[in-house]
């Protein structure tokens, strides 16, 4: 008698995944382990496919979507260039470490002029007023760079341009840039509310000046410089002492541009000399040991606070041999420098990292407009 020997079922092979980042792994999870790696790492991870650098680079959205889902964020600057012949600046996010491409931004949905101006609260960035043919304009417009989109914020009661822009504890302040009779010479929304309008903040009529070339936020006070003198406004100071001149020290030696880190208000003088501004000591100091390292600044850079480092952004010169290729290319030099005070008060410097980032398809003579830094 014969015994059947029972037929043993063919086992099916293991599903292969084939995903185009990281073969073994589904795109999906190889994005989330991506996004588990620091940013300093994303320059270098992009040379090892085409299809890392597309991620990184191009299409960066799974991968911000990702870090946003994980509560992982790195500071970023916000870079605008505005081109020659154009009405409206290009915005750019740079990564702060060498080697990383800019990310170009779409435009703005009313195409303001370089006149406008920018503050950072959380992860948005405002873009306040600026001129559409030559007039002033009341529109708010809201970037949320880790979706790549603009929003329409609620309308300045004002319309402004070269007006000081500041977001100080979930509010936003403007002031100036508007007809000096206006009662909304200064007004400021509460961005904590989604419908909030904007509301006057009352100001002495002496005060009011039209064109404010510096706006910063300094020991919890909104500092504006304009043409003719700087102002103060204190938030949590009565209404009818919340506005004071600022310090003439501090007036003199402000010129343009200006970003505080650590509590230091940083510009640059006259001479191209990087210098910071102690609001406890009134007093304004050079900042030592950058001379052999950076240009002079006497023009076109600006400063922002990146991760508590002090970031200089200037334009730089394209170096390439090749005829005509400049005519296509912008150059954008930044460095990051460390500061230190010294025991004896003074300010040492220290250039930590330092690069050249090519803006391809630019045409020559695009110029810094806005520069910023925000978490993403």
């Amino acid at each position: 008698m014969s015994t059947a020997t029972p037929t043993s079922t063919p086992q099916k092979p293991a599903e292969v995944i084939h995903g185009s980042l990281i073969p073994a792994l589904p795109d999906d999870l190889a994005v989330h382990c991506i996004a588990l790696l620091p940013r300093v790492a994303h320059p270098s991870l992009a040379l090892v496919s085409r299809a890392f650098h597309a991620l990184l680079c191009r299409h960066p959205e799974p991968l911000l979507a990702a870090r946003r889902h994980l509560r992982l964020s790195d500071p970023h600057i916000l870079l605008s260039l505005r081109p020659p012949a154009s009405a409206s600046p290009v915005f750019f996010v740079l990564l702060p470490h060498p080697g990383w491409p800019p990310l170009p931004l779409p435009p703005p949905p009313v195409p303001v002029s370089s006149s406008s101006s920018v503050a950072v609260d959380g992860n948005r960035l405002f873009l306040v007023g600026g001129s559409v043919s030559g007039v002033p304009a009341p529109s708010v417009q809201i970037l949320d760079p880790r979706t790549r989109s603009w929003s329409i914020g609620p309308r300045l009661s004002s319309p402004r341009e070269f007006a000081a822009a500041v977001a100080l504890s979930g509010v936003l302040f403007v002031a100036g840039g508007c007809v000096p009779s206006s009662a909304f010479w200064a007004e400021a929304l509460d961005l904590s509310s989604a419908d909030a309008k904007w509301a006057p903040v009352p100001s002495p009529p002496h005060f009011r000046e039209k064109w404010m070339h510096g706006s910063a936020s300094l020991a919890g006070k909104v500092l504006a410089v304009a043409d003719r003198g700087g102002l103060a406004y204190d938030p949590t100071a009565p209404p009818g002492e919340a506005w004071a001149p600022v310090s003439p020290v501090l007036d003199m030696g402000w010129k343009g541009r200006a970003a505080v880190v650590e509590g230091i208000l940083y510009s640059y003088d006259y001479l191209g000399q990087v210098r910071g501004y102690d609001p406890d000591t009134d007093a304004w100091s050079k900042v030592e040991g950058l001379e052999q390292e950076l240009p002079k600044f006497l023009c076109g850079a600006t400063l922002a606070n990146v991760g508590g480092l002090l970031y200089l952004v200037w334009e730089g010169k394209w170096k390439g041999k090749a005829k005509g290729i400049d005519e296509t290319r912008v150059v954008i030099d930044w460095a990051a420098i460390k500061v230190k005070m010294t025991e004896e008060g003074r300010l040492r410097g220290k250039v930590v990292s330092r690069d050249t980032v090519v803006f391809m398809d630019m045409p020559r003579g695009a110029a810094i407009t806005h520069c910023i830094a925000l978490e993403l």
